[in-house]
């Protein structure tokens, strides 16, 4: 398996520093589980990131004032976002097949492999699944796209994440295969579509409702909440 598109520097610095919400950090944190280049990324920001503190609190005056810092940063880190735990840089990505499609995680979200769930329908030969959490910021789902099928047409009106558990889909001339993450935002336009060789599982989070280009989407929108 090799991963071609990676999470943002941007995505990756807010979930080294907790500051994403739950449904991004899913996402993120599915993707460190696929992806080793990604997860020596973050463990090279995470050390960078503590040489730095420790740094700027080598001129500190007295004990009294390191230790008022230090629970300063202990607040700050229990009011940010749920922080959902990827593994180290050193682990080996989930095997695809004979052994689990969905990595943790997510796996955990979804209580249960592929196998397990319980999908829902969407129309057109697609389903869902949606996926709890904790914050209100996010909407997550895993989706099934069934083969040689097109997403409908749409824009955003915020940011969308969207990471391959299976299969592939073709955008414009970029293919996205099992373990790549797609970032989309309010500039791009789109109608991706599952390859014809399996069916395409991905993760799906969106800040916002999709911008459905045809009218008859628009219309069933608000009952699919998508």
């Amino acid at each position: 398996m090799t991963i071609q598109h990676h999470i943002s520097d941007e995505l990756l610095l807010g979930y080294a520093s907790g500051t994403l919400a739950e449904g991004w950090s899913i996402a993120v944190a599915t993707h460190l589980a696929l992806c080793p280049s990604c997860r020596r990324r973050l463990d090279f920001m995470e050390h960078a990131g503590g040489e730095v503190l420790e740094m700027a609190c080598s001129d500190v005056a007295d004990d009294s004032s390191w230790a008022a810092m230090k629970a300063r940063l202990g607040e700050d880190k229990a009011s940010a976002s749920t922080v959902v735990a990827a593994p180290g840089p050193s682990a080996k990505p989930t095997k695809s097949a004979g052994d689990v499609v969905i990595p943790e995680p997510l796996r955990s979200y979804l209580g249960g492999d592929l196998a397990d769930l319980k999908w829902k329908a969407l129309g057109r030969g697609a389903y869902h699944i949606r996926i709890p959490t904790g914050d209100r910021e996010t909407s997550v789902r895993l989706l099934r796209i069934p083969a040689g099928k097109p997403v409908p047409e749409h824009s955003h009106g915020g940011r969308e994440l969207t990471l391959v558990l299976k299969g592939s889909f073709q955008d414009g001339e970029a293919l996205f295969r099992r373990g790549d993450l797609e970032e989309a935002d309010e500039s791009l336009q789109h109608q991706p579509v599952a390859t014809p060789d399996e069916d395409c599982i991905c993760l799906a989070v969106t800040d916002a409702p999709l911008k459905f280009r045809g009218y008859l989407m628009r219309l069933v929108q608000p009952v699919l909440g998508i």
